[in-house]
């Protein structure tokens, strides 16, 4: 086991290492290691208020403090630095991100490449040339409609100091803009019980110009970009341009790019054939 690598695995905005269980569960019966990091604020440390269970008080929910406020990015990044480093005295490390993840293992690749022997982003934001926030703006965006959610946004993100969201809502309407961003191949009750995982509260600090992919790091570590072909919420137009970009900034080391089909959370449900591709990375 010295020789092969361990996976670190990176989760997204709302989530927690728990998406990762089959994940894991599949590059276990491969052979493979993996270590599941729950960013600050996130699974055990998360906020799940006793207004925000059945039934709901969501007057109270809006008012009650959670613990994700005032996480920043660079508390995202040291706290996967800290596990990176435990891993990597087992040998080589493979850093996975998935969604919102992307921009913390970029900060970590900024900040500390020789921890990491390989990047892997899976449908992950790899912001290069514009912040996180700014591709939101721009052309491959065009058919994601942020605003589509403010039906189950609680309180006000400016005096919460922090995004909450109700996934526990029974609003028909709601739950379906949910399913067809990120889940629109799964059954009803896979899409439902993937939304019980996620956790109300999310940071307000998705990073500024000073976390872009940096040529002179994050530019010399080997990078693989898994694109999610059905994914509706970081579509592909826009994952294909954040490669473009920083195959630009780096053309002498440009991203491994691999398919998988299916939308924003399937791979996570379903997760054999990424398991096998991530096992096949790990081979090089």
């Amino acid at each position: 086991m010295q020789n092969l690598p361990t996976f670190v695995l990176v989760h997204g905005a709302f989530a927690n290492s728990f998406s990762f269980a089959p994940l894991q569960a599949e590059l276990a019966l491969l052979g493979h290691r993996s270590a599941a990091v729950d960013l600050p604020g996130h699974g055990f440390e998360a906020t799940f208020p006793a207004a925000y269970q059945a039934p709901q008080d969501l007057g109270a929910l809006a008012a009650e403090p959670g613990r994700i406020r005032g996480v920043t990015l660079a508390a995202n990044a040291a706290r996967v630095i800290e596990a990176l480093e435990r891993a990597k005295r087992n040998g080589p490390t493979i850093l996975v991100a998935h969604s919102r993840g992307g921009a913390t293992v970029t900060a970590v690749a900024n900040a500390r490449p020789e921890l990491i022997d390989r990047i892997v982003y899976v449908s992950a934001w790899c912001p290069v040339d514009l912040d996180v926030a700014g591709y939101y703006a721009e052309p491959e965006m065009t058919d994601v409609d942020p605003a589509a959610f403010a039906a189950t946004l609680v309180g006000n993100p400016a005096e919460l100091g922090l995004l909450r969201t109700n996934f526990r809502t029974a609003d028909p309407a709601a739950l379906a803009t949910f399913k067809e961003a990120f889940a629109a191949d799964l059954t009803d009750d896979e899409f439902r019980t993937f939304l019980n995982t996620f956790q109300p509260d999310e940071n307000l600090d998705a990073g500024t110009s000073a976390d872009r992919a940096q040529a002179a790091t994050w530019g010399r570590i080997p990078r693989t970009y898994v694109r999610l072909a059905d994914d509706a919420s970081v579509p592909p137009a826009v994952q294909d341009r954040m490669i473009r970009e920083a195959d630009a900034l780096t053309p002498d080391n440009p991203f491994d790019v691999r398919t998988l089909e299916g939308s924003h959370l399937r791979w996570l449900v379903h997760p054999k054939p990424a398991a096998e591709l991530l096992a096949g990375l790990a081979a090089h």
